[in-house]
């Protein structure tokens, strides 16, 4: 005989799948017809923008690329690979101080790093805009790097200390033991034991670098140094009636983040979970 709980427990998971199976559909089919409109002809898309392709124009995403994107990308994966890793590294190397090292005021330290987070890139940028443009760093990659690291350092050690924290006392008793330095300590154990929000804080600051759009429009002027997001707004600018192409554009720029979370997404959620969660 089936109860009513049997019942409600089956209707309860038919409703989830269902919710999930929506929220999925509301979340790729954008990035589908995006794909999809970046191989028509400006005709076709007009005419029916929702139906499939009639003629696959795939020299559309070739046109994208050499009105500009391909510089753009290069770019962007220059900016955003480096100021990922300064950050990643400077952000564990301050958690591991935090958590495991007992520094002089430990607690003063904390408090101005992530006294960080309640600065507004906003606020700061007229301040920042003559100061890089004393040192000579305006209109420079330079500038984009070192602040990408600075504004993402205290966000980064926030989550990286919150996992360190957790990690075993023993861990460190055990390296000291076996003669190891607080350097190779922290290279050899601690890193490898942090893989998961690692890679959660690689992930989100590759996100943040790749979209991030008012500092790089600021700081940088030049068609060869703009990064992806202000030379996509340049392309719609001066191809704006060129809509395939420019949904080509943006699918090339869409593309490398989406395979980079799919790939990574086990550790990301691992991260996050055991990084803010405890």
């Amino acid at each position: 005989m089936v109860t009513r709980s049997a019942v409600l427990l089956v209707l309860g998971r038919v409703l989830v799948k269902a919710f999930l199976i929506a929220l999925a559909v509301v979340v790729i089919y954008p990035l589908v017809w995006m794909l999809l409109n970046g191989v028509k002809s400006n005709s076709e898309l007009f005419s029916n923008p929702f139906a499939l392709p009639v003629a696959w124009k795939w020299d559309n995403y070739v046109t994208a690329w050499n009105r500009g994107v391909g510089d753009y990308l290069t770019t962007s994966v220059l900016v955003t690979v480096a100021s990922t890793i300064a950050t990643v590294f400077i952000s564990a190397w301050a958690a591991y101080g935090l958590t495991r090292v007992n520094i002089p005021f430990n607690r003063v330290v904390l408090i101005l790093i992530l006294g960080g987070l309640m600065l507004a890139p906003t606020v700061a940028l007229i301040p920042l805009v003559k100061m890089f443009q004393s040192l000579g760093l305006y209109n420079n990659l330079w500038a984009l790097l070192i602040l990408y690291t600075a504004f993402r350092v205290p966000f980064t050690t926030f989550l990286i200390r919150a996992y360190m924290m957790d990690l075993p006392a023993e861990v460190d008793e055990a390296a000291s033991v076996d003669g190891a330095s607080k350097a190779r300590a922290f290279w050899q154990v601690i890193l490898p034991m942090c893989k998961p929000i690692l890679v959660s804080t690689v992930l989100l600051n590759i996100l943040f670098t790749w979209n991030e759009y008012l500092f790089a429009m600021v700081f940088t002027s030049g068609g060869a140094l703009q990064t992806l997001p202000v030379g996509l707004t340049n392309l719609m600018s001066k191809h704006g009636t060129d809509y395939p192409v420019v949904f080509a554009g943006m699918a090339i720029a869409a593309i490398p983040v989406i395979v980079l979370f799919f790939a990574g997404q086990r550790y990301f959620i691992r991260g996050l979970a055991d990084g803010v969660g405890k």
